[in-house]
């Protein structure tokens, strides 16, 4: 199997009526297992893939798998109320013979109400008692796991490109990202115990497109967007429905030519930099200088406005990038939308900026044009660093 480097609990069962699935990709496979047990089902993306997989074929049942009840219908999904940090997931595994595990419940911001706190519990504590559980499950065969390109970090130094192999250049300290690091580690640790079960980890971009939930999307639907002064980071998206479209293939049995067992990198192609985002959404920014950003996102984190988190704005500075060819030719997948695509589609769903992008465009240039204090330019400061970005205005 092919990896990276490096109180009481109650439990009731409902069942949905018909509801409207997602659109079906073009690169759906057979589903292997009969029956399958999604968690996070209460998210947006978690109740698109469970209506989703229930209509492929081979499948049963599908259980659907969250602590609180969804806001949203789940089909013919029969939905278990469960706390994943609790330990009633190896009772719900064997009631229902599960076979299929995909675990979407790993997420960089809370559903509802809920603090830091809360959300690194879930994604940690509750990976590791679902993995335990799947562990003594003697039914389980497939496990997918969500886990995020944030696992590289992002930092001054680091390479143009990230394959699935190359070592971060400083670990994440903190927040989602330290989170997901954590995540892959139990998941590389099951995968040796129980050589037995196919184990996949999606490593996705920032997920975007017209009904994002992440701290990125509450970032880029700020009025004015505070960006870090000198810098211009490479951004990739992948559109919701390629998540959809992958995590279908993931956990399915592998076409002829491909193999779904190991960890990708999923990403729609080509790049956008921070300050192309910006025009096409008709926002202005607000450069601010590296040791301010701190209190900046700490300002908006008080307000309620976005979680601008220490990882977020390491991103926001260097930037990140990661190559998508074992999606391609080992997985066998490829994206219908480009990451400029994603992003076009997320900006619609938002609506006209504040300004035209024109006026917006030509203020980016202007600031961009602007040397650093101390009369020093970008070109020291990495990958992120305006001189040593490219790509269309």
């Amino acid at each position: 199997m092919r990896f990276g480097a490096w109180g009481r609990h109650r439990t009731a069962s409902t069942r949905y009526g018909d509801g409207q699935g997602s659109h079906r990709g073009k690169q759906g496979s057979r589903v292997l297992g009969k029956v399958v047990l999604v968690t996070g089902a209460a998210r947006q993306l978690g109740g698109r893939f469970v209506r989703r997989v229930q209509r492929e074929p081979g499948v049963d049942r599908v259980i659907a798998v969250d602590a609180v009840a969804p806001a949203h219908r789940l089909g013919d999904a029969e939905f278990v109320t469960a706390d994943i940090r609790q330990s009633a997931l190896a009772r719900i595994l064997a009631e229902h013979a599960v076979d299929t595990v995909v675990h979407l419940d790993v997420s960089g911001k809370a559903l509802g109400a809920g603090g830091r706190t809360a959300i690194k519990e879930t994604n940690v504590i509750g990976t590791m008692q679902l993995l335990g559980a799947c562990q003594k499950s003697p039914t389980v065969r497939r496990l997918v796991v969500k886990s995020s390109t944030s696992v590289y970090g992002s930092a001054p130094r680091d390479p143009a490109v990230f394959t699935e192999t190359t070592p971060p250049k400083s670990l994440p300290s903190g927040g989602f990202a330290k989170d997901a690091v954590e995540v892959e580690g139990y998941v590389r640790g099951f995968a040796r115990r129980r050589p037995d079960v196919a184990v996949c980890v999606l490593r996705f971009a920032n997920i975007l497109g017209p009904r994002p939930d992440s701290p990125l999307a509450d970032y880029l639907s700020l009025p004015v967007l505070p960006t870090v002064f000198g810098y211009d980071p490479r951004l990739q998206f992948v559109h919701e429905d390629d998540v959809i479209d992958v995590l279908g293939v993931a956990a399915g049995e592998p076409r002829r030519g491909t193999l779904n067992s190991g960890t990708f990198n999923v990403a729609g192609d080509g790049v956008l930099l921070l300050s192309q985002c910006s025009r096409r959404l008709g926002k202005p920014t607000v450069p601010v200088l590296l040791p301010a950003v701190t209190w900046v996102g700490s300002a908006l984190r008080t307000i309620g406005m976005t979680d601008f988190s220490p990882e977020q704005i390491r991103l926001l500075t260097h930037g990140r990038v990661v190559s998508t060819v074992q999606m391609r030719e080992t997985l066998g997948f490829r994206p219908q939308f480009t990451t400029a695509e994603t992003f076009a589609e997320f900006a619609r769903s938002r609506g006209p900026g504040l300004l035209p992008p024109a006026t917006v465009g030509r203020a980016v240039d202007r600031l961009a044009a602007l040397p650093l204090p101390g009369g020093t330019g970008p070109r020291e400061h990495g990958a992120g660093a305006v001189q040593t970005t490219h790509g269309a205005r």
